[in-house]
């Protein structure tokens, strides 16, 4: 019975899943009942009685999908957990090398997995309260995203609301959060170019870069012209998976309306996942979207809890990636390229080719012994390959009868091609180096290192940004940062009030990150993020850590004589000594925790194997690892203490064939903490 004119508040609801159903079938299954035209005469259906009734409108309505002023900028939010990127494959061998250690590692030999799609993409966490959505999130740096909202609710394949009644049905809480992959497709990225193009504006390279553009806008009526799409792959209840294989989570996802990638596998073993990737290499030119691989997870979620993580990725997933799209081309010259290290890298500067939906234009040729190497000489035509994230890079010389070589050999300069200074090489090293601190080109890739997110995390001092600092000399190293006042700022191009205001907040919220993050900040030579967080919990102070000699710095976890060499080179430096002076003096914190591992449980070392019911496997290797002990992945002699969770696996059995000690959790936590 349809609803009289006297009952708006129940023709606009009906209205409403009317319009819902036809944009699930539209956007998430392509399998749309009716035309355009009628979809749109129910939206402006809709839109007229919300406007006669605007008391009764809602913010999960269809016609609230765009909507809101402008945003100024992006709010940043922490993540429920992690959201950590997928280690990478190239291979057949090292495909079944992962599955090897997954056997090893957990004691099973007897592993189901997930094969999906690698869609090329931006990861997207998605936060539903009592079946609304009230927060998307970017991926931003694992840990911290950005809230795009607005756009978000732009995207046709993202439900604003969700039935109760569908959530139950499915098994999923009222609330939950999903995580997926946002994408452009390929239609929408050759029509937004077209546009673009007409317009004598800049083309976007890749879908990729497009989405990730395109989300970040401020203006959410951008965001929504532009078509994205989303498919959803995990589903947590408080940050942790909810359902007890990722199959389930997957057809769950599916029975909610979320649009889940159809072309996936649930298969037993490497074999049955190798054929499902050879079969999707030969189609992945048929698909609407781009991808770059496959990604294969193991099934059950107490095994993949089993199997943790390692610093930055699953142990229980793994991407394997096809291979590199090529293209040939004309190698037109070579340029040097100078890097915040100092280091001079050769860059070819090809005539443009189209390689895998990217416009080439140059290539890394690495350095002057690859050149040789290669055998590139200017003029020469090369094969350029290009795969992921990877920058493009010249693979070898076309030599043949269609393709004449080239005659020009390259030389390294002797001299920066930027500050002039004298170019240096270290005897046994491959690299050319500018030694002058303050080579204007050393210092813009400085900055930038030193404000990108996984550093000092100064949001908004990009490329642009950094450029007009340097070249205008209102930063003259990475403690001018903090001597900038909003009178700067507003004299740059391109800089209204607010923007300025939020900079100037970034870089204030900047000196409270820990001491780790400006020992990477500083660039010091070999010296990682990771290396950066031992030499702050050996030392637990900057000042310590510059008196400290080379053999003293070898105690530090993994600091072997080179990179010890470099730090105690490094602070050698009077300029260098000078600018922590100046970002101790600009408030930064140059102090932390000292942290002494290596103390009870010193040389002892453990293997964990099963499901534990108090702790996952990363808190307790870290229990074990912050009190002196080793966490290894196999059982052998040497092993002192197996820990023993349910389901445990081959392990078990091998501990006790070797008279290993098994405890469990509690006696774990015993050893530990006494």
């Amino acid at each position: 019975m349809v609803p009289s004119n006297k009952d708006p508040e129940k023709k606009i609801e009906s209205l409403r899943e009317k319009i819902r159903h036809h944009e699930y079938l539209y956007y998430v299954i392509d399998n749309p009942e009716i035309s355009d035209a009628e979809f749109d005469k129910l939206m402006r259906q809709l839109k007229d009685l919300e406007a006669e009734h605007p008391a009764l409108i809602t913010p999960d309505s269809p016609t609230q999908r765009v909507g809101g002023k402008p945003r100024e900028g992006f709010v940043k939010v922490p993540h429920s957990s992690p959201m950590l990127s997928l280690d990478n494959t190239y291979s057949e061998e090292e495909l079944r090398d992962w599955e090897r250690r997954v056997h090893e590692l957990s004691g099973h030999s007897d592993v189901d997995y997930v094969c999906e799609l690698k869609l090329d993409g931006m990861s997207l966490a998605l936060i539903y309260e009592d079946g609304k959505l009230v927060r998307g999130i970017t991926r931003g740096d694992g840990s911290v995203g950005e809230d795009v909202t607005l756009n978000v609710r732009t995207v046709r394949s993202v439900p604003l609301s969700i039935p109760k009644e569908k959530l139950r049905k499915a098994g999923i809480p009222a609330n939950f959060e999903v995580r997926g992959e946002l994408l452009m497709p390929l239609a929408s990225f050759k029509k937004m170019n077209e546009e673009r193009e007409a317009k004598g504006l800049s083309v976007f390279a890749n879908p990729r870069n497009a989405t990730a553009g395109t989300v970040r806008q401020l203006e959410s009526k951008v965001t929504a012209e532009r078509r994205l799409d989303y498919f959803t792959y995990m589903l947590l209840e408080n940050g942790r998976t909810y359902f007890d294989r990722h199959s389930k989570t997957l057809d769950a996802l599916d029975a909610a309306g979320f649009k889940v990638n159809q072309n996936r596998k649930l298969v037993h073993g490497i074999d049955e996942a190798w054929v499902f990737i050879q079969q999707w290499e030969a189609k992945r030119d048929s698909l609407p979207y781009e991808i770059d691989g496959i990604v294969i997870k193991v099934d059950r979620i107490a095994l993949q809890d089993e199997l943790g993580f390692t610093g930055k990725a699953p142990r229980w997933a793994i991407a394997y990636k096809y291979a590199a799209r090529a293209g040939i081309t004309k190698l037109e010259d070579i340029r040097v390229q100078v890097g915040r290290t100092g280091k001079l890298t050769p860059v070819a500067m090809l005539a443009p080719v189209l390689i895998g939906g990217t416009t080439v234009r140059n290539a890394t040729l690495h350095n002057l012994d690859e050149i040789e190497r290669l055998g590139v000489k200017i003029g020469d035509w090369v094969q350029v390959e290009r795969g992921g994230d990877v920058i493009p890079k010249v693979v070898k010389v076309i030599d043949d009868k269609d393709h004449p070589r080239g005659h020009k050999i390259f030389h390294m300069p002797e001299t920066c091609p930027v500050c002039g200074t004298q170019v240096v090489r270290t005897e046994g090293e491959v690299d050319y180096r500018c030694v002058n601190a303050n080579c204007p080109a050393k210092l813009r890739e400085t900055i930038l290192h030193f404000a990108s997110r996984g550093v000092m995390n100064i949001d908004g001092m990009g490329d642009a940004l950094v450029n007009q600092l340097t070249e205008r000399g209102l930063v003259k190293n990475v403690a001018d940062i903090y001597k900038l006042t909003k009178a700067d700022l507003l004299s740059l191009e391109r800089m209204g009030d607010k923007s300025a205001q939020n900079i100037l907040d970034e870089i204030e919220a900047s000196k409270k990150l820990p001491l780790e993050r400006v020992i990477y900040g500083l660039g010091i030579r070999m010296v990682g993020e990771r290396t950066a967080q031992f030499l702050a919990e050996h030392f637990g102070s900057m000042e310590e850590l510059e008196k400290a000699g080379v053999e003293e710095l070898q105690n530090v976890n993994e600091v072997g004589p080179r990179i010890a060499e470099s730090i105690v080179e490094f602070f050698s430096i009077a300029a260098n000594r000078k600018l922590i002076e100046r970002l101790r003096d600009a408030g930064l914190k140059l102090t932390g925790q000292k942290k002494q591992r290596g103390t009870k449980l010193a040389g002892k070392t453990f293997v964990l194997t099963g499901t534990l019911a108090h702790f996952t496997r990363d808190e307790a290797r870290k229990m074990i690892e912050d009190a002196g002990g080793k966490v290894t992945g196999s059982v052998s002699k040497k092993t002192d203490y197996v820990v023993a969770g349910a389901d445990a696996g081959s392990k078990l059995d091998k501990a006790k064939e070797l008279g290993v000690n098994v405890i469990d959790e509690k006696e774990m936590k015993n050893i530990v903490v006494g």
